[in-house]
């Protein structure tokens, strides 16, 4: 059977209020690498100058991280282009741990996954929401 090392990785980036990721966010997070659902593998912070001309990136100081440098430059620029001047967006590369072992037998079973969608969190409510609304 084969064995990975890593689940699938989503990219997230998540515009900020401020210059930095809320307190509470960073502690969903850590319950969520606690319970063993996901791994941090890479975590940055970006700003856009407001010219809009310059993206600046730096390594999150709080996060313990499993691959530091896996969100490259070309990343950071391509991830900076979705924020406006002046404004500030964290940029998390998650390790699905839930998902390896699926992965592995997916693989093992000679298939592959050949596309997956994530519909956003806020989408997905607001359609049920108009949907209870209909009843």
């Amino acid at each position: 059977m084969a064995s990975f090392d890593f689940g699938p990785v989503e990219f997230y980036l998540v515009e900020l209020a401020d210059d930095r990721p809320a307190d509470s966010v960073i502690s969903a997070l850590d319950d969520l690498v606690s319970a063993g659902t996901v791994r941090v593998l890479d975590f940055l912070i970006v700003t856009v100058s407001e010219d809009g001309e310059q993206a600046t990136s730096v390594e999150a100081e709080s996060a313990t991280l499993a691959a530091p440098g896996l969100i490259g430059e070309e990343d950071v620029a391509d991830f900076a282009d979705e924020l406006e001047p002046g404004r500030s967006a964290a940029i998390v590369a998650l390790e699905l741990v839930w998902a390896r072992t699926l992965a592995e037998r997916v693989s093992a079973a000679g298939a592959q996954v050949l596309r997956v969608e994530r519909i956003p969190a806020p989408v997905v409510n607001a359609l049920f929401d108009e949907f209870e609304d209909a009843e």
